[in-house]
C-alpha cells in the first residue's frame, strides 16, 4: 500500500490544475508550487503508481523520447505544437475508422495526433 505524502498530494494537485498532458519534468516544475523539495524520482514513483491506480494515463508519442501523463479521461485525441511539444486534448473521433482498416483485419484502438502550431506560439493569433 502506498501512503498519500505531501508530494505525491502535490503531484495530484499538479495535474487537477492543468488541462494539458505534462512530461515528468514539467509536472515537478507544477507540483513545487504546492510542495517545495520534490525531486525527480518521487515524481517518477509517483507516475508509476497513480498509472497503476487508473488515476493517470502515459502518452508515448511516436519519434519522441519522453513520455506525456495526463488524467484518465475518456477518450479522445491530441494536438501537438511543433514549436513548444505541449499537447492539448482534441475532442470528438473522426467517423469510419473501420473503413480506413485494411481488408482481413479487425480494428482494436487508435490513437490521432495532430501537428501544428499552437495559439500561444502563434502570439494569440487566431488562424
Amino acid at each position: 500500500m502506498q501512503r498519500n505524502t505531501r508530494q505525491r498530494e502535490a503531484i495530484r494537485l499538479a495535474f487537477l490544475g492543468n488541462a494539458h498532458p505534462m512530461t515528468p519534468a514539467e509536472v515537478r516544475e507544477t507540483a513545487e508550487a504546492y510542495a517545495d523539495g520534490i525531486g525527480i524520482a518521487t515524481v517518477y514513483r509517483a507516475l508509476k503508481q497513480l498509472c497503476r491506480d487508473g488515476w493517470l494515463v502515459r502518452l508515448e508519442l511516436p519519434g519522441e523520447q519522453v513520455s506525456y501523463y495526463e488524467r484518465a479521461q475518456q477518450h479522445h485525441h491530441h494536438f501537438v505544437c511543433r514549436l513548444c511539444q505541449r499537447l492539448s486534448k482534441v475532442e470528438g473521433c473522426p467517423p469510419n475508422l473501420r473503413e480506413l482498416t485494411p481488408d482481413g483485419c479487425m480494428l482494436e484502438d487508435h490513437q490521432l495526433l495532430l501537428y501544428g502550431v499552437c495559439a500561444t506560439c502563434r502570439g494569440g493569433q487566431a488562424p
